[in-house]
């Protein structure tokens, strides 16, 4: 058995891309994307028809609009690949906007729903903000299920799981990075591999209090570096693996463990934790990591979403 089949025993696999014609050979259950990977996808040749058909056939309408039928249009043929769900993710420019966020969320599911997908198939892609969480909140009790982004700290965790969001994406290799950034010449590379990698620790905390406390928000590790930082976190709800790292699985027949079980997890004094607007935002502010990478990662989210709306622009 390849590592991927292995892993598949333990943990629910998804696929990190646009690039839906790589997804069949990896057989996943669900499938993220993101305004990066759609941005990649519709540079390439196969995927450019995509682009262009969708701008001809709502031409005249804004670019928000078109934008998220693209978004949609990507969805579809995910969706028809795959057998579980995918994720769809609302303008990072409206990371600090609620009511922004929600509108756009509702209209992407409205664009689902008219193209036969049911709602449950669909999962909103949100930023870990407080808006956005308190958006992802209000989503959920109108039945639209949530994957709250760009999570690094455990104050987002805490306060997603209290909002009932369906799944957060804790990013595994973005913290792993700042803090190999942060230590430079005197980084340890294999002091901290495997269960010591910082991002890994991370998901491994967030997983040990929502089991403990009974909390049903998934938990899906994202954005990893290597196949090592994947195998820490064996048995984790959900991994969602870019196809590079799911094609080294499947050609690896080293053996897997489970590494997190719900069933196994060690006995912990765990102190409730909750935050209102006013703790999240200083317990996030105290996480300097935390604080920067989740910055960063609106803006190149944004970045990309400008640079496809240029594209757009160019094919009207």
């Amino acid at each position: 058995m390849n590592q991927l089949d292995a892993l598949k025993r333990f943990t629910t696999v998804v696929a990190d891309t646009g690039d839906f014609k790589q997804l069949a050979q990896f057989q996943p259950q669900d499938a993220t994307t993101n305004p990066s990977l759609i941005l990649k996808a519709v540079q390439k040749a196969e995927y450019a028809p995509l682009l262009k058909d969708t701008v001809a056939r709502f031409k005249g309408r804004q670019l928000d609009e078109i934008m998220d039928r693209l978004l949609v249009r990507f969805g579809c043929e995910i969706l028809s690949i795959i057998p579980g769900r995918v994720s769809t993710e609302v303008d990072a420019r409206l990371s600090f906007d609620t009511m922004g966020s929600l509108t756009r969320a509702e209209r992407i599911i409205e664009l689902y729903q008219a193209e036969g997908i049911h709602i449950d198939r669909i999962l909103i892609k949100v930023a870990a903000t407080w808006e956005g969480i308190q958006a992802a909140e209000k989503l959920e009790q109108r039945g639209i299920h949530t994957n709250l982004t760009l999570l690094f700290s455990f104050c987002q965790a805490v306060a997603c799981g209290h909002a009932k969001v369906q799944l957060i994406s804790p990013f595994v290799g973005r913290i792993y990075d700042w803090y190999k950034k942060s230590a430079g010449s005197v980084w340890d590379e294999a002091a901290n591999a495997g269960p010591n990698d910082p991002g890994v620790r991370s998901v491994r905390e967030i997983y040990h209090h929502y089991k403990h406390f009974g909390i049903a928000t998934e938990v899906m590790g994202a954005s990893f570096r290597n196949v090592g930082q994947i195998l820490a976190l064996a048995g984790c709800d959900l991994l969602t693996i870019s196809p590079e790292l799911l094609a080294q699985l499947a050609a690896s027949q080293e053996p897997v463990s489970r590494a997190l079980d719900p069933a196994q997890s060690p006995a912990m004094d765990l102190p409730a934790a909750g935050y209102d607007e006013t703790a999240f935002r200083y317990a996030l502010n105290e996480d300097a990591m935390a604080t920067e990478k989740l910055a960063e990662g609106i803006r190149a989210f944004a970045a990309d979403a400008v640079k496809l709306e240029q594209m757009m622009k160019a094919q009207a």
